[in-house]
């Protein structure tokens, strides 16, 4: 049989063969069907965060391009938070400054080429989109952590230099990789005193519930083709004024003050602001003794375990983007092994590489990750998804959320490190209205209530549901033979008021 032949009568059945299991495969994959996961049903508040990461640069998640009219912008931003509330989610983590420019006003920083496609040019109409996002996520019951990148000051798809770039105005803190892109010098002390100084700005004038940043300290080594951070002039001159330290210990130690005075800056401005930082998964190989991977404290700079171990940062966001049953970067393995070193006990809420949920296995690998996280960390438990494209353009896995693993609301877990007082009760009524039952409450004390948490009895049975802080009421039908109430007030912090219960008398 010539060899064409004999090639089509094997390869050709078996490409049909694979064709005919996709076909067959699919309706397991996207058909109306969800999985089947159960749900747990329960009569107190959940405590888990649950957040997408809103990446902005290279207009990844929004707005979706530039130079978007604003009616545009605001509509997709919406959108996005409808879509994270609905979901019963309950915290968005919104990227405002992406290379060394802003999403917002300021001072210090041009605006964004991600929004106007123009660096330095300001919304027209004029507004504020960090401040319209924290409205609107706030308006939803949502947390809005403001995410920044320490020292990236020009990415590739940023459009061109401008004048206003930090690569011009201050081109002694820059220098140029080789994959195009522009970084600050971490180890020079005017980059940490700028960065600091913008972060610091963004948390005195806006009313965010944290401030957020990632992994991006030293490039990546394949960003610079693996050549050395261009960066010898700088530790010379260290080693000339009598400095001691190896280059790897001196790029660190730059990159520990600034972590470390970061957070003690934002705990003396607003201490109920969280800080989180969302480092890579692994902090070294062998740690533990099973894994292998990338060697973040050597090639990054970054000493992951020391920020957690020293406890500068209120939650701690490890990148784990690998599966349970991948053995050398094993999921459980490397959030156990973080959770060891989580001396101070701070929030562990892990990174999950969400985007494979457009297939069953992927979804069922996310599902079990949540799951096996909440095993290990009760009721600290949360996670971040990468990103808000899980939720957005998904719609599938959303509703998989709602009905399943995120059936209940669940307030974000509580951080009694930073403040241990807990908010007062609000004082409650009801009364039969027609058909309806009307509850409504009214704040006491002079901490305000950042949510609020109603729970109902009804055939026997607890449930609850909670607002966002301006909601002052709720109505029930009488069908819903309603038997008892309590209203709880939750602070920034998380804290709880005293739950006392009102008995419901009937009006006949």
């Amino acid at each position: 049989m010539p060899p064409a032949q004999l090639l089509n009568r094997l390869i050709y059945p078996a490409i049909i063969a694979a064709l005919a299991l996709t076909i067959w495969q699919y309706p397991k994959w996207f058909g109306p069907e969800l999985p089947n996961y159960g749900r747990a049903e329960r009569e107190t508040v959940a405590r888990e965060f649950r957040a997408a990461w809103v990446a902005t640069v290279a207009n990844i998640d929004w707005p979706s391009k530039p130079g978007l009219p604003v009616a545009q912008q605001q509509q997709e931003a919406i959108a996005l938070l409808d879509k994270v509330a609905a979901a019963n989610m309950n915290a968005v983590i919104f990227q405002v400054r992406p290379q060394a420019d802003a999403l917002y006003a300021s001072e210090l920083e041009p605006w964004s080429y991600y929004l106007s496609g123009e660096q330095g040019k300001a919304p027209e109409p004029y507004y504020d989109p960090l401040a319209f996002w924290i409205e609107q996520a706030h308006q939803r019951g949502l947390e809005l952590h403001a995410w920044v990148n320490p020292y990236r000051a020009h990415h590739t798809q940023g459009g061109p230099l401008s004048e206003h770039s930090i690569v011009n105005k201050k081109p002694e803190l820059v220098v140029k990789l080789a994959n195009g892109m522009y970084w600050m010098k971490p180890t020079h002390a005017d980059t940490i005193a700028h960065s600091l100084a913008v972060i610091t700005d963004i948390v005195q004038r806006y009313d965010i519930d944290g401030i957020h940043y990632d992994d991006y300290f030293y490039p990546y080594p394949s960003y610079n083709q693996e050549a050395p951070f261009p960066d010898s002039e700088s530790y010379q001159a260290y080693q000339q004024q009598g400095g001691q330290l190896g280059l790897s210990d001196w790029r660190r130690d730059a990159v520990n003050r600034f972590v470390k005075n970061l957070y003690s800056e934002v705990k003396r401005i607003k201490p109920h602001v969280k800080v989180g930082i969302s480092p890579f998964g692994i902090w070294r190989p062998k740690y533990p003794e099973t894994i292998a991977g990338f060697d973040q404290h050597e090639k990054l700079y970054a000493d992951a375990k020391l920020w957690l171990n020293e406890g500068w940062l209120d939650y701690f966001t490890p990148q784990l983007y690998w599966n349970i049953n991948r053995i050398q970067q094993s999921y459980p393995m490397l959030l156990a092994w973080w959770q060891g070193e989580n001396r101070l006990q701070r929030h562990l809420w892990p990174g999950l590489n969400s985007n494979q949920v457009a297939t069953q296995q992927g979804t069922d690998e996310i599902i079990n990750q949540i799951l096996f996280t909440r095993a290990l960390l009760g009721d600290q438990t949360g996670q971040v998804f990468w990103n808000i494209k899980t939720i957005s353009e998904n719609p599938k896995f959303a509703q998989l959320l709602k009905e399943t693993v995120f059936y209940h609301q669940a307030l974000v877990p509580a951080s009694p490190w930073l403040d241990s007082a807990r908010p007062m009760a609000p004082d409650v009524r009801y009364q039969s209205i027609a058909d309806s039952l009307l509850i409504d409450w009214q704040p006491r004390g002079e901490e305000a209530a950042s949510r609020w948490l109603l729970y109902y009895q009804t055939n026997g049975k607890w449930h609850y549901e909670i607002f966002a802080r301006d909601v002052l009421s709720h109505e029930f039908s009488q069908q819903d033979e309603i038997a008892a109430i309590a209203v709880v007030a939750v602070d920034r912090n998380g804290l709880e008021s005293e739950r006392i219960d009102h008995p419901i008398t009937r009006q006949h």
